[in-house]
């Protein structure tokens, strides 16, 4: 190797290699305080497509719980007022097989038939008040059943059906105005009631059956949303531990780095020596 005062090749080694350990430092820097070792499509162009796609599939299934946490809420106000509707036509009966007693003076008849009035009321009110969100599916103001989105392109749906539990509907027969002020008139309500409560019934349990379709499906995405950020953590996440070690491996390389290139620096100074007389 020439010795010269104008080209110092082992300064120039000693800085590419410096140069070099700095990048490779200022990249473990940036990792330990991201948490990442892809943050961007300079670090692995592939990868970091992949994981922003998963990403997007993420942010989609969000949406989907949302939907379905609603349509759980709907369910939930909507089997709570049933039940309630159930309970209250079962007082209903009550009052109605107290009716059917032909021995009841005027005053008491008049009674039952009062509270099976209020029953009937209490109906009405308890199905105008079952409502989350905007949304009623027990007292037929809904036009069309509510279609809840079940996956991350909106192409499947979990449809809630309406159960109209009106008085004098298909399901509750019982007319609002019915009437149990005579023993021949508790006699025809009898039956209707009977109809009635059996419909009632049938209509909580297809109610309950969805109710649980719509809570198994929300749990299976939230389970498929943690497999899918697992799935982003496997490709992007830094390994802290590896990191902190290549931390203090190129921090020392760095140190020694500068003490090279303190070292070839000074090597043009033997070249006076030469020169000594």
């Amino acid at each position: 190797m020439v010795t010269s005062v104008h080209t110092n090749t082992a300064a120039q080694i000693a800085l590419q290699n410096l140069n070099v350990t700095n990048r490779d430092l200022e990249q473990v820097q940036t990792r330990i305080s991201t948490g990442l070792k892809i943050g961007s499509a300079k670090d692995n162009a592939s990868i970091y497509a992949v994981a922003q796609g998963l990403r997007a599939d993420i942010g989609s299934y969000g949406a989907v719980k949302n939907s379905l946490n609603r349509a759980q809420s709907i369910a939930d106000v909507s089997l709570a007022a049933g039940s309630s509707v159930s309970d209250l036509l079962v007082s209903a009966r009550e009052k109605v097989l107290a009716a059917l007693d032909g021995s009841l003076d005027t005053a008491s008849r008049n009674a039952y038939n009062n509270d099976f009035k209020s029953i009937l009321k209490q109906i009405t009110s308890v199905l105008n008040n079952a409502t989350f969100d905007g949304a009623n599916i027990l007292n037929g103001s809904l036009i069309a059943d509510i279609a809840f989105i079940a996956d991350s392109n909106a192409a499947q749906t979990i449809t809630l059906q309406r159960e109209t539990l009106n008085l004098g509907g298909t399901i509750i027969t019982l007319a609002a105005t019915a009437s149990i002020g005579t023993k021949s008139l508790a006699s025809q309500v009898r039956i209707a009631l009977d109809v009635s409560l059996d419909n009632v019934n049938a209509a909580l349990g297809r109610l309950g059956s969805k109710s649980k379709q719509i809570e198994n499906h929300n749990i299976f995405v939230s389970k498929l949303m943690d497999s899918l950020n697992t799935g982003v953590g496997n490709l992007v996440d830094a390994d802290l531990a590896i990191e902190s070690a290549r931390l203090q491996s190129l921090q020392v390389k760095q140190q020694l780095g500068v003490q090279a290139i303190s070292i070839a620096n000074q090597a043009p100074q033997t070249i006076l020596s030469l020169f000594r007389s």
